[in-house]
């Protein structure tokens, strides 16, 4: 994955239009399951748990499903990119220890998958207008760089990639 740059207001617009449409699509539609379930089958006893229940569960898979197929759509680009670099953090995240152990010891994929790691949560953090703790984030990308200079190794986001984790 490479980092690229977003419209933050754009992004943030796009999500927040996301969420909303989900959720409505997803009450709306468990609601309608659920009157036409319980229409089709009705219960002497008045329960209809168990249609109510289906229905939400059909309605969550049709979302997740018109989600997963418009995921390319041009309107979710800056919205799938954020998905994607949440999803790439989170499996160096996973790894971190150990990264951070070979790192220093001059491992030069350790040191990449920490730069970018630093990078990807830089620009996440900004577009969330979570900046609470860049300063630790800073003072980890200084030791980074001190480290990349003691074992002359020239550190690019661009040369990242998800397989240099399989050693870790």
């Amino acid at each position: 994955m490479t980092l690229t740059n977003i419209d933050k207001a754009r992004y943030r617009r796009r999500l927040n239009q996301v969420f909303i449409s989900s959720g409505v699509a997803l009450a709306a539609l468990s609601l309608l399951l659920s009157q036409i379930l319980i229409a089709l089958f009705p219960d002497a006893s008045g329960s209809h748990f168990h249609w109510n229940a289906l229905g939400v569960l059909v309605a969550a898979a049709i979302v997740g499903f018109c989600l997963s197929h418009y995921r390319h759509h041009s309107y979710l680009a800056e919205v799938l990119y954020v998905w994607e670099l949440k999803r790439s953090l989170n499996k160096i995240t996973r790894k971190m220890r150990k990264i951070e152990a070979a790192a220093k010891q001059g491992n030069i994929n350790a040191m990449q998958a920490l730069q970018f790691s630093y990078a990807g949560s830089r620009q996440l953090w900004q577009l969330d207008d979570n900046i609470i703790i860049m300063e630790e984030l800073a003072l980890k990308q200084a030791e980074l760089e001190g480290l990349a200079e003691k074992y002359q190794v020239t550190l690019n986001i661009a040369d990242y990639q998800e397989s240099m984790l399989s050693e870790f």
